[in-house]
């Protein structure tokens, strides 16, 4: 193994364990301001000076449908930095082309793909939501970048699985 390669393994696996902890955090904090504008919603809003005036005020209902939807995006999030963290893990012990390195991916993809149709729906409420007085600009929607990982993970996961179905044949004739 490479020195450059084996160096790399102990910074993934330390920042895959610090993205889940501010995953998790993230979303407790969007689930914090959330209740905070359903259960003290006036509270809140002076709090956040916002008086009665502000633009801001009708597009709440679909600010707190987006807000909604990315706490979805937690736990779907928290399965991808798992199961990375899991290849990782693979990896580090010098055996990653296993059919469970290959489901893992192949789980990833399909929840990126989840992700992916989560920003459509999140980038349509802040595309309806936003009027000339309040531009929701929100970094969601349509993402070739996005489009091309979902993919790129649907073959890997399909290379790992060949790769896996291979060994598992050259051992058998060892």
């Amino acid at each position: 193994m490479s020195r450059h390669y084996s160096a790399a393994l102990p910074v993934a696996f330390v920042l895959l364990r610090i993205l889940i902890l501010l995953n998790w955090l993230g979303g407790l904090a969007i689930l914090a301001l959330l209740t905070a504008t359903l259960v003290a919603e006036e509270w809140t809003l002076i709090a956040l000076g916002i008086d009665a005036a502000d633009p801001i005020r009708p597009v709440l209902i679909g600010l707190r449908a987006i807000a909604a939807l990315g706490l979805i995006a937690v736990p779907l999030n928290h399965i991808v930095l798992r199961r990375l963290l899991a290849i990782v893990d693979t990896v580090r012990v010098g055996d990653p082309f296993i059919a469970a390195n290959a489901a893992r991916l192949q789980a990833i993809a399909w929840v990126l793909l989840a992700l992916q149709l989560l920003s459509m729906v999140i980038g349509g409420i802040a595309e309806a939501i936003s009027t000339p007085a309040l531009s929701v600009d929100l970094d969601a929607g349509i993402s070739l970048t996005g489009w091309l990982a979902v993919l790129l993970t649907f073959v890997l996961a399909r290379i790992f699985a060949e790769g896996a179905r291979m060994r598992d044949d050259l051992e058998g004739t060892v």
